[in-house]
């Protein structure tokens, strides 16, 4: 069992205040954060979106080439990219959907079992299904 921790420190209310955000193993931070830049201009801060974001990216990574070896995969190379979006509203602020993005070469599998190790790995990476409640769209395709 690995577990991993993050710490923010904040100062202020909502709409004025401002905080950082640093991960427990000291491999990124202390980051900005502050509601203005999370839901507007993010001027260089970083927000829970952003983060979130970097975790379903790179964990979805992890997953498809778990996915593409299984199927036969050999020489996998992926670059994978997730946007994550905030919406404001009048029931409050909610995440509403992560768009996945990945563009891969591989070797030894044709693209329809790119395809479905693509789908496979949606469905089964943690993150994704952390974000159960949220819209979870892929796009993927071979370079």
């Amino acid at each position: 069992m690995a577990t991993r921790t993050a710490s923010t420190t904040w100062d202020g209310d909502l709409a004025k205040g401002s905080g950082t955000t640093s991960v427990g193993t000291g491999a990124f931070g202390p980051v900005s954060v502050s509601w203005p830049r999370r839901t507007e201009d993010a001027q260089g801060t970083t927000s829970p979106e952003e983060l979130i974001a970097a975790a379903h990216a790179s964990c979805y990574a992890m997953a498809f080439s778990n996915e593409l070896a299984t199927a036969g995969a050999t020489d996998i190379h992926l670059e994978v990219s997730a946007a994550v979006t905030i919406e404001v509203g009048a029931g409050g602020a909610n995440i509403t959907t992560s768009a996945l993005t990945v563009r891969g070469s591989v070797s030894g599998i044709d693209d329809a079992a790119f395809r479905q190790a693509a789908e496979d790995a949606k469905s089964g990476c943690p993150v994704s299904k952390a974000l159960a409640g949220v819209e979870i769209t892929l796009d993927a395709s071979t370079t």
